[in-house]
Protein backbone atom coordinates (compact mmCIF):
# COMPACT_ATOMS: atom_id res chain seq x y z
CA UNK A 1 0.00 0.00 0.00
CA UNK A 2 1.25 3.52 -0.69
CA UNK A 3 0.72 4.69 2.88
CA UNK A 4 2.27 1.68 4.58
CA UNK A 5 5.70 1.90 6.09
CA UNK A 6 8.80 0.12 4.82
CA UNK A 7 10.95 -1.83 7.25
CA UNK A 8 14.71 -1.24 7.25
CA UNK A 9 16.95 -2.69 9.93
CA UNK A 10 13.94 -3.19 12.18
CA UNK A 11 12.69 0.38 11.70
CA UNK A 12 9.57 1.47 9.84
CA UNK A 13 9.85 4.45 7.51
CA UNK A 14 7.71 6.11 4.91
CA UNK A 15 8.72 5.39 1.31
CA UNK A 16 10.60 8.68 0.94
CA UNK A 17 12.37 8.21 4.26
CA UNK A 18 13.31 4.66 3.28
CA UNK A 19 14.94 5.79 0.05
CA UNK A 20 17.00 8.38 1.92
CA UNK A 21 17.89 5.94 4.68
CA UNK A 22 19.13 3.26 2.28
CA UNK A 23 21.13 5.87 0.37
CA UNK A 24 22.82 7.05 3.57
CA UNK A 25 23.46 3.48 4.66
CA UNK A 26 25.27 2.74 1.42
CA UNK A 27 27.35 5.90 1.85
CA UNK A 28 28.72 4.78 5.21
CA UNK A 29 31.34 2.04 5.19
CA UNK A 30 33.34 0.34 7.97
CA UNK A 31 36.53 2.07 6.88
CA UNK A 32 37.27 5.73 6.36
CA UNK A 33 36.60 6.12 2.64
CA UNK A 34 36.68 9.85 1.96
CA UNK A 35 39.81 11.14 0.27
CA UNK A 36 41.16 13.93 2.42
CA UNK A 37 41.70 16.32 -0.51
CA UNK A 38 43.94 13.90 -2.41
CA UNK A 39 46.17 12.98 0.54
CA UNK A 40 47.27 9.39 0.03
CA UNK A 41 45.90 7.15 2.78
CA UNK A 42 49.21 5.33 2.99
CA UNK A 43 50.84 8.51 4.32
CA UNK A 44 48.44 8.83 7.24
CA UNK A 45 49.73 7.61 10.61
CA UNK A 46 47.77 4.74 12.10
CA UNK A 47 48.62 5.17 15.80
CA UNK A 48 49.31 8.06 18.19
CA UNK A 49 52.97 7.06 18.37
CA UNK A 50 53.32 7.68 14.62
CA UNK A 51 51.45 10.99 14.67
CA UNK A 52 53.82 13.99 14.60
CA UNK A 53 52.86 17.29 16.22
CA UNK A 54 49.80 18.33 18.25
CA UNK A 55 51.54 17.02 21.39
CA UNK A 56 49.00 18.30 23.91
CA UNK A 57 46.10 16.85 21.92
CA UNK A 58 47.89 13.51 21.64
CA UNK A 59 48.65 13.39 25.37
CA UNK A 60 45.03 14.14 26.24
CA UNK A 61 43.72 11.53 23.79
CA UNK A 62 46.13 8.95 25.16
CA UNK A 63 44.77 9.44 28.68
CA UNK A 64 41.14 9.27 27.49
CA UNK A 65 41.72 6.13 25.46
CA UNK A 66 43.67 4.27 28.14
CA UNK A 67 41.09 5.12 30.80
CA UNK A 68 38.19 4.01 28.59
CA UNK A 69 39.92 0.75 27.67
CA UNK A 70 40.66 0.00 31.33
CA UNK A 71 36.97 0.47 32.20
CA UNK A 72 35.77 -1.42 29.15
CA UNK A 73 33.76 1.61 28.00
CA UNK A 74 33.52 3.75 24.90
CA UNK A 75 35.49 6.97 24.78
CA UNK A 76 33.43 10.10 25.34
CA UNK A 77 32.37 12.03 22.25
CA UNK A 78 35.17 14.15 20.76
CA UNK A 79 35.15 17.32 18.66
CA UNK A 80 38.19 18.33 16.58
CA UNK A 81 38.30 21.87 15.24
CA UNK A 82 40.82 23.90 13.29
CA UNK A 83 41.76 24.98 9.76
CA UNK A 84 41.64 22.47 6.89
CA UNK A 85 44.52 20.06 6.42
CA UNK A 86 45.73 19.79 10.01
CA UNK A 87 44.82 16.13 10.51
CA UNK A 88 41.31 16.04 12.00
CA UNK A 89 40.27 13.11 9.80
CA UNK A 90 43.54 11.32 10.46
CA UNK A 91 43.16 11.75 14.23
CA UNK A 92 39.67 10.25 14.07
CA UNK A 93 41.13 7.17 12.39
CA UNK A 94 43.95 7.03 14.93
CA UNK A 95 41.49 7.09 17.82
CA UNK A 96 39.53 4.21 16.27
CA UNK A 97 42.72 2.22 15.71
CA UNK A 98 43.87 2.79 19.29
CA UNK A 99 40.48 1.56 20.51
CA UNK A 100 40.62 -1.44 18.13
CA UNK A 101 37.22 -0.27 16.89
CA UNK A 102 35.60 0.03 13.48
CA UNK A 103 35.18 3.55 12.15
CA UNK A 104 32.29 4.67 9.99
CA UNK A 105 32.38 8.01 8.27
CA UNK A 106 30.02 10.52 6.75
CA UNK A 107 29.73 14.30 6.58
CA UNK A 108 27.24 16.86 7.78
CA UNK A 109 25.87 17.79 4.33
CA UNK A 110 25.37 14.09 3.44
CA UNK A 111 22.88 13.56 6.29
CA UNK A 112 19.92 15.38 4.78
CA UNK A 113 17.03 13.74 6.66
CA UNK A 114 16.34 12.07 9.97
CA UNK A 115 15.98 8.78 8.09
CA UNK A 116 19.59 9.10 6.94
CA UNK A 117 20.78 9.46 10.51
CA UNK A 118 18.57 6.61 11.72
CA UNK A 119 20.06 4.27 9.11
CA UNK A 120 23.58 5.22 10.12
CA UNK A 121 23.05 4.90 13.86
CA UNK A 122 21.19 1.60 13.71
CA UNK A 123 24.00 0.06 11.68
CA UNK A 124 26.58 0.84 14.38
CA UNK A 125 27.87 -1.88 16.65
CA UNK A 126 29.00 -1.70 20.27
CA UNK A 127 32.13 0.40 20.60
CA UNK A 128 32.13 1.70 17.02
CA UNK A 129 33.43 5.16 16.15
CA UNK A 130 31.22 7.38 14.00
CA UNK A 131 33.09 10.22 12.32
CA UNK A 132 31.09 13.18 10.98
CA UNK A 133 33.14 15.67 9.00
CA UNK A 134 31.87 19.25 8.59
CA UNK A 135 29.54 18.60 11.49
CA UNK A 136 28.62 22.30 11.66
CA UNK A 137 26.65 21.77 8.43
CA UNK A 138 24.20 19.27 9.92
CA UNK A 139 20.54 19.91 9.18
CA UNK A 140 18.85 21.29 12.30
CA UNK A 141 16.11 18.63 12.30
CA UNK A 142 18.77 15.93 12.07
CA UNK A 143 20.69 17.58 14.88
CA UNK A 144 17.67 17.39 17.17
CA UNK A 145 17.43 13.64 16.62
CA UNK A 146 21.15 13.29 17.34
CA UNK A 147 20.92 14.79 20.86
CA UNK A 148 19.34 11.78 22.64
CA UNK A 149 21.60 9.45 20.68
CA UNK A 150 24.66 11.21 22.09
CA UNK A 151 23.39 11.57 25.65
CA UNK A 152 21.33 8.45 26.31
CA UNK A 153 22.15 6.23 23.31
CA UNK A 154 18.53 6.09 22.23
CA UNK A 155 16.89 7.05 18.97
CA UNK A 156 13.51 8.83 19.00
CA UNK A 157 11.84 8.83 15.60
CA UNK A 158 8.35 9.59 14.36
CA UNK A 159 6.92 7.23 11.76
CA UNK A 160 3.88 7.91 9.64
CA UNK A 161 2.00 11.17 9.14
CA UNK A 162 -1.13 12.79 10.41
CA UNK A 163 -3.39 10.89 12.85
CA UNK A 164 -1.49 7.65 12.20
CA UNK A 165 1.87 9.10 13.23
CA UNK A 166 3.54 7.59 16.26
CA UNK A 167 6.83 7.97 18.09
CA UNK A 168 9.09 5.05 18.83
CA UNK A 169 12.27 4.88 20.92
CA UNK A 170 15.06 2.47 20.03
CA UNK A 171 18.11 1.61 22.11
CA UNK A 172 21.45 2.14 20.37
CA UNK A 173 24.80 0.50 21.06
CA UNK A 174 27.25 2.67 22.96
CA UNK A 175 29.39 4.39 20.37
CA UNK A 176 31.80 7.30 20.14
CA UNK A 177 30.99 10.25 17.91
CA UNK A 178 33.96 12.19 16.58
CA UNK A 179 33.04 15.45 14.92
CA UNK A 180 35.30 17.67 12.83
CA UNK A 181 34.71 21.30 11.97
CA UNK A 182 36.61 24.18 10.46
CA UNK A 183 34.10 26.68 11.86
CA UNK A 184 33.38 26.13 15.53
CA UNK A 185 31.33 29.31 15.68
CA UNK A 186 28.68 27.78 13.44
CA UNK A 187 28.03 24.90 15.85
CA UNK A 188 24.91 25.31 17.95
CA UNK A 189 25.39 25.47 21.71
CA UNK A 190 23.38 22.30 22.46
CA UNK A 191 25.42 20.23 20.00
CA UNK A 192 28.76 21.59 21.19
CA UNK A 193 27.85 20.90 24.82
CA UNK A 194 27.25 17.21 24.11
CA UNK A 195 30.90 16.61 23.29
CA UNK A 196 32.94 15.46 26.28
CA UNK A 197 36.21 16.81 24.87
CA UNK A 198 36.90 19.65 22.45
CA UNK A 199 40.34 19.86 20.82
CA UNK A 200 41.63 22.74 18.75
CA UNK A 201 44.35 21.75 16.27
CA UNK A 202 47.04 24.37 15.65
CA UNK A 203 49.37 24.95 12.72
CA UNK A 204 52.52 22.82 12.76
CA UNK A 205 56.07 24.09 13.22
CA UNK A 206 58.60 23.63 10.39
CA UNK A 207 60.46 20.99 12.45
CA UNK A 208 57.23 19.00 12.97
CA UNK A 209 56.42 19.23 9.28
CA UNK A 210 59.95 18.17 8.36
CA UNK A 211 59.43 15.02 10.45
CA UNK A 212 56.18 14.35 8.58
CA UNK A 213 57.86 14.95 5.21
CA UNK A 214 60.70 12.53 6.06
CA UNK A 215 58.21 9.86 7.15
CA UNK A 216 56.15 10.31 3.96
CA UNK A 217 59.31 10.22 1.82
CA UNK A 218 60.28 6.93 3.45
CA UNK A 219 56.84 5.43 2.70
CA UNK A 220 56.97 6.67 -0.92
CA UNK A 221 60.60 5.54 -1.28
CA UNK A 222 61.87 9.03 -2.05
CA UNK A 223 65.50 9.95 -1.39
CA UNK A 224 65.49 13.10 0.75
CA UNK A 225 67.95 14.94 2.96
CA UNK A 226 67.00 16.70 6.19
CA UNK A 227 67.62 20.17 4.77
CA UNK A 228 65.43 19.32 1.78
CA UNK A 229 62.61 18.18 4.06
CA UNK A 230 62.96 21.38 6.09
CA UNK A 231 62.79 23.54 2.96
CA UNK A 232 59.53 21.84 1.94
CA UNK A 233 58.25 22.21 5.50
CA UNK A 234 58.97 25.96 5.58
CA UNK A 235 56.82 26.46 2.48
CA UNK A 236 53.93 24.26 3.64
CA UNK A 237 51.97 26.90 5.55
CA UNK A 238 52.04 24.85 8.76
CA UNK A 239 49.81 22.20 7.15
CA UNK A 240 50.69 18.47 6.80
CA UNK A 241 48.32 17.99 3.87
CA UNK A 242 50.11 20.68 1.89
CA UNK A 243 53.53 19.36 2.97
CA UNK A 244 52.73 15.93 1.53
CA UNK A 245 51.34 17.47 -1.63
CA UNK A 246 54.46 19.58 -2.15
CA UNK A 247 56.68 16.57 -1.45
CA UNK A 248 55.07 14.73 -4.36
CA UNK A 249 55.57 17.69 -6.68
CA UNK A 250 59.21 18.12 -5.64
CA UNK A 251 59.72 14.38 -6.19
CA UNK A 252 58.42 14.78 -9.76
CA UNK A 253 60.73 17.73 -10.43
CA UNK A 254 63.76 15.97 -8.92
CA UNK A 255 63.05 12.91 -11.04
CA UNK A 256 62.87 14.88 -14.28
CA UNK A 257 65.31 17.75 -13.69
CA UNK A 258 67.64 16.24 -11.08
CA UNK A 259 69.03 12.92 -9.93
CA UNK A 260 65.94 11.97 -7.90
CA UNK A 261 67.38 13.00 -4.52
CA UNK A 262 65.82 15.97 -2.73
CA UNK A 263 68.17 18.37 -0.96
CA UNK A 264 67.67 22.01 0.00
CA UNK A 265 68.61 23.40 -3.42
CA UNK A 266 66.48 20.92 -5.33
CA UNK A 267 63.49 21.60 -3.06
CA UNK A 268 63.88 25.37 -3.44
CA UNK A 269 64.20 25.19 -7.23
CA UNK A 270 61.28 22.80 -7.57
CA UNK A 271 58.94 24.85 -5.40
CA UNK A 272 59.90 28.06 -7.19
CA UNK A 273 59.14 26.28 -10.47
CA UNK A 274 55.68 25.40 -9.13
CA UNK A 275 55.25 29.05 -7.99
CA UNK A 276 55.35 28.47 -4.24
CA UNK A 277 57.52 31.20 -2.78
CA UNK A 278 59.76 31.24 0.29
CA UNK A 279 56.83 32.03 2.61
CA UNK A 280 54.70 29.25 1.15
CA UNK A 281 52.47 31.68 -0.76
CA UNK A 282 51.03 30.53 -4.07
CA UNK A 283 49.63 32.49 -7.03
CA UNK A 284 46.30 33.23 -5.33
CA UNK A 285 47.93 34.40 -2.10
CA UNK A 286 50.19 36.83 -3.96
CA UNK A 287 47.28 37.98 -6.10
CA UNK A 288 45.37 38.86 -2.91
CA UNK A 289 48.36 40.83 -1.61
CA UNK A 290 48.82 42.64 -4.92
CA UNK A 291 45.15 43.68 -4.94
CA UNK A 292 45.40 45.05 -1.40
CA UNK A 293 48.71 46.79 -1.90
CA UNK A 294 48.53 48.00 -5.51
CA UNK A 295 45.01 48.06 -6.90
CA UNK A 296 43.45 49.33 -3.66
CA UNK A 297 46.60 51.25 -2.69
CA UNK A 298 46.61 50.00 0.90
CA UNK A 299 43.06 51.15 1.64
CA UNK A 300 40.72 48.88 3.62
CA UNK A 301 38.74 46.52 1.39
CA UNK A 302 35.53 44.66 2.25
CA UNK A 303 35.53 40.87 1.99
CA UNK A 304 32.83 40.83 -0.70
CA UNK A 305 34.67 43.42 -2.79
CA UNK A 306 37.93 41.52 -2.49
CA UNK A 307 36.24 38.23 -3.40
CA UNK A 308 34.61 39.81 -6.45
CA UNK A 309 37.92 41.19 -7.65
CA UNK A 310 39.42 37.71 -7.36
CA UNK A 311 36.37 35.91 -8.83
CA UNK A 312 36.41 33.77 -5.71
CA UNK A 313 33.80 32.74 -3.17
CA UNK A 314 33.94 34.93 -0.01
CA UNK A 315 33.79 31.89 2.29
CA UNK A 316 36.69 30.24 0.48
CA UNK A 317 38.68 33.44 0.74
CA UNK A 318 37.92 33.73 4.45
CA UNK A 319 38.47 30.06 5.35
CA UNK A 320 41.29 28.99 3.05
CA UNK A 321 43.48 31.99 2.28
CA UNK A 322 43.04 34.58 5.00
CA UNK A 323 44.13 32.58 8.09
CA UNK A 324 47.69 32.06 6.86
CA UNK A 325 48.05 35.63 5.55
CA UNK A 326 46.86 36.95 8.91
CA UNK A 327 49.18 34.60 10.76
CA UNK A 328 52.14 35.81 8.70
CA UNK A 329 51.29 39.46 9.32
CA UNK A 330 50.67 40.07 5.62
CA UNK A 331 47.08 41.20 6.14
CA UNK A 332 45.04 42.76 8.92
CA UNK A 333 41.32 42.99 9.50
CA UNK A 334 39.94 46.36 10.45
CA UNK A 335 36.35 47.48 11.07
CA UNK A 336 36.41 48.91 7.55
CA UNK A 337 37.83 45.80 5.82
CA UNK A 338 41.01 43.93 4.91
CA UNK A 339 44.21 45.89 4.62
CA UNK A 340 47.81 45.30 3.56
CA UNK A 341 50.66 45.68 6.08
CA UNK A 342 54.21 46.99 5.73
CA UNK A 343 55.40 43.40 5.49
CA UNK A 344 53.17 42.98 2.44
CA UNK A 345 55.05 45.72 0.61
CA UNK A 346 58.40 44.28 1.67
CA UNK A 347 57.36 40.87 0.38
CA UNK A 348 56.16 42.27 -2.94
CA UNK A 349 59.19 44.54 -3.25
CA UNK A 350 57.22 47.74 -3.74
CA UNK A 351 57.14 51.04 -1.88
CA UNK A 352 54.53 51.80 0.75
CA UNK A 353 52.08 54.36 -0.70
CA UNK A 354 52.06 57.76 1.02
CA UNK A 355 49.28 58.36 3.49
CA UNK A 356 46.88 61.25 2.93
Amino acid sequence: MANEGIEIEGLVFSASEADAAMSASRAVTPDLVEDDLALDRSLRPKLLADYAGQEKVKDSLSVLIEAAKARGESVDHILFSGPPGLGKTTLATVVANELHASIRTTSGPAIERTGDLAAILTNLEEGDVLFIDEIHRLNRMVEEVLYPALEDFVLDIVVGKGPAARSIRLDLPRFTLIGATTRTGLLTGPLRDRFGMLFRLDYYTPDELATIVCRSASILDIGIEQDGALEIARRSRGTPRLANRLLKRVRDWAQVRGDGTIDEDVAAQALSFFEVDSLGLDIMDNRILELLAVQFAGRPVGLTTLASALSEDPETLEDVYEPYLLQQGLMIRTPRGRQATERTYDHLGIAVPPTN
